[in-house]
C-alpha cells in the first residue's frame, strides 16, 4: 500500500466508464462491461415510473421519497439527501465541502477523484496493493487527510472491506465518504455503514441505478449528519431529482423491493461463484482472479489483456478495461456477473480469445 501525492500519475483516464464499451459499435455485444443488473428494471418498476408521468406538469416533490429512504435506513429524514445518481453526490461533496487534504483510496470508481480535481482540489491517492488482496490498512491513510473516499464493496476489485476497518478511518474534523453503490448486491448487506449515526463525519452514498437498472433515470442518495446534508443541498440546483426518479426512489426502498433485491443478491452471489470457478480453469495460462469477490463484478489479471479484450469484442463480448483505474495497469479486466448461460458462452469465448491473442 502506498500513497501518491498531487494527483499521482495522470496516465489514467478518470472519465472512462464501462458504458463506453457498449456504445456505437459495441451496442450489439453481450455486455459484461457495465455493472447494472441484467434484465432490469422489472415490469412492476417500469409501470410505477410510467404512472408518475401523469404528474409531470407539477414541480418535483421529494418529501415522500426522502421519508421512504429515511425509514429504510432507520434515520431521521434530515439525514437524507436525494441526488441525481451517486455521481451528482461526488460533485456536491467536491464543490460544497471546504477541504484541504482530500485522499481517495484506489483502485476504485474514478468519478470521486475527477470531481475533486474539477473543483480545483489537489488529490492524494492511497493505492491498495494486489499483494495485499487490495485490502485496506487504515494506517496507510495520512493523518492530515480531512476528506477520505473509499468504495465498499469496491469497484473494480470487488473487495468488501470490514466495516470496522472503514470506521477506523474516522477522525474529528475529517469527512469519511463511503461509496456503497453496490452494497445491496451483497447478501445481507454485511459490512454496510448506511444508517450508522455514531461515526463522526460519516457520509454514505447509495445508488439505485445498479440493482434496478435505472442508470438512465439517475437516482441515488446521501446519508450524513444533518448539517452536512444541508451544506450539500445548498450546492444543488432547484428540483435536482425528477418526478419519475423520485417515484422510483420511493418504491425501490419498499419492503417488496428490498425482498426482491435480497433475492437478486443471493442469486448474483451464486452466479459470481460460477464465473469465478470457470475463470480458475485459466490459472495455468496465467490468469488470476482477485478473491474473495463480493460485488456483482470480478477483477482479473491476465497476460495480453488488451489483445484478449479486442478478441472478445470480435467474438461478441464487451468487458471493462482496467488500465483507467489508478493502481491498475493494462493487464487487468473487469467482468460483470451475468447468468450462467451467458457466463458459459463468455468462458468459451475467453478460451478462444486467449489462444488467438497469445499467437
Amino acid at each position: 500500500m502506498r500513497t501518491e501525492g498531487a494527483y499521482g500519475s495522470d496516465a489514467h483516464d478518470l472519465r472512462h466508464h464501462g458504458d463506453a464499451e457498449v456504445r456505437d459499435d459495441g451496442s450489439a455485444l453481450t455486455d459484461l462491461a457495465v455493472n447494472v443488473r441484467a434484465d432490469t428494471p422489472p415490469a412492476w418498476l417500469r409501470e410505477h415510473v410510467a404512472a408518475s408521468l401523469d404528474g409531470l406538469a407539477a414541480y418535483p416533490d421529494g418529501r415522500a421519497a426522502r421519508a421512504a429512504v429515511a425509514a429504510r435506513h432507520g434515520v431521521p429524514v434530515e439525514r437524507v439527501l436525494l441526488t441525481a445518481g451517486a455521481a451528482e453526490a461526488f460533485v456536491l461533496l467536491a464543490r460544497a465541502l471546504k477541504v484541504r487534504q482530500p485522499v481517495v483510496v484506489h483502485p476504485q470508481f474514478t468519478e470521486p477523484e475527477a470531481a475533486l480535481r474539477d473543483a480545483g482540489h489537489t488529490v492524494d491517492r492511497v493505492l491498495l496493493r494486489e499483494s495485499d488482496g487490495f485490502r485496506l490498512d487504515p494506517a496507510a491513510v495520512p493523518e492530515d487527510a480531512d476528506l477520505v473516499v473509499i468504495g465498499n464493496p469496491t469497484n473494480p476489485t470487488s473487495v468488501l472491506h470490514p466495516a470496522a476497518s472503514i470506521a477506523a478511518l474516522a477522525r474529528p474534523g475529517r469527512t469519511l465518504v463511503v461509496d456503497e453503490a453496490f452494497m445491496d448486491a451483497v447478501p445481507g448487506e454485511r459490512e454496510a455503514l448506511a444508517g450508522r449515526t455514531d461515526i463522526p463525519g460519516l457520509v454514505v452514498l447509495r445508488s439505485l441505478t445498479k440493482t434496478w437498472g435505472l442508470a438512465g433515470l439517475r437516482i441515488g442518495y446521501v446519508l450524513a449528519a444533518p448539517d452536512t446534508v444541508l451544506e450539500l443541498s445548498r450546492a444543488q440546483p432547484l428540483w435536482p431529482v425528477s418526478t419519475p426518479a423520485l417515484a422510483a426512489a420511493e418504491v425501490c426502498v419498499s419492503p417488496r423491493a428490498l425482498a426482491e433485491a435480497a433475492h437478486a443478491a443471493r442469486r448474483g452471489a451464486s452466479d459470481r461463484a460460477h464465473l469465478v470457478a470457470g475463470l480458475r480453469e485459466f490459472e495455468p495460462d496465467g490468469l488470476r482472479v482477485v478473491e474473495p469477490a463480493e460485488g456483482p463484478f470480478v477483477l482479473i489479471r491476465l497476460p495480453r489483456a488488451a489483445a484478449v479484450r479486442r478478441q472478445l469484442r470480435g467474438l461478441g463480448f464487451a468487458v471493462r478495461r482496467g488500465d483507467t483505474f489508478p493502481g491498475l495497469g493494462d493487464d487487468w479486466l473487469r467482468l460483470a456477473v451475468r447468468d450462467r448461460a451467458t457466463v458459459n458462452g463468455f468462458l468459451q469465448a475467453l478460451d478462444r480469445a486467449m489462444v488467438v491473442a497469445g499467437r
